[in-house]
């Protein structure tokens, strides 16, 4: 208790200031208490509230138009979120088909190539086959030939050593009437 009496004694205290009656004007709480009125007073004669109630109305009529304008661009803002993201699902649709456009192109000039390819193999073996043919009917053209010559020599020797020259005289006069005949 001794301490909470200490304590007030090293607080300033305003309202034991004042000595005498109330209503005196050495009285230092009425002086300051007329002051306050009258500083009120002034207020209410310049209109002090009305003008502060106007310029908060006015400052909450400004903050107002600052949110409709927010507002306003955030739903401008959304729209064109939405128109761009409207475009990017376009161009994407887009690509996507570009995309299975070349890709079918790809095959289609796959199966082609393959079908070329096919086709010039088949000339090139059918090429191969008539040159393989044709080099086999001159082969064995060359070697009937060569067939010929040699039985035609051997038949040759045969006929000169087996027959006379009599004989020889005769072949010779019977193939000239052959050819004689044939010719007329």
């Amino acid at each position: 208790m001794k301490k909470l009496l200490a304590l007030t004694a090293l607080l300033p205290a305003p309202a034991l200031a004042a000595s005498g009656p109330f209503f005196s004007l050495h009285n230092t709480n009425f002086v300051v208490l007329l002051a306050f009125i009258l500083f009120i007073a002034v207020l209410f004669y310049y209109k002090v509230p009305g003008m502060l109630g106007g310029m908060l109305d006015k400052r909450a009529q400004t903050i107002q138009a600052e949110l409709d304008e927010a507002k306003a661009l955030r739903e401008e803002a959304q729209t064109l979120l939405a128109s761009y993201e409207r475009k990017q699902k376009e161009v994407a649709e887009q690509a996507d088909r570009i995309v299975a456009e070349a890709k079918r192109e790809a095959e289609a000039a796959a199966t082609q190539a393959k079908e070329d390819l096919k086709l010039s193999i088949a000339r090139r073996l059918k090429g191969a086959e008539d040159q393989i043919a044709s080099a086999e009917a001159g082969a064995v053209r060359e070697i009937r030939d060569r067939a010929i010559n040699v039985a035609i020599a051997a038949a040759a020797e045969v006929v000169a050593s087996k027959t006379t020259a009599a004989d020889q005289n005769g072949l010779i006069d019977d193939a000239i009437a052959q050819v004689k005949d044939k010719l007329h």
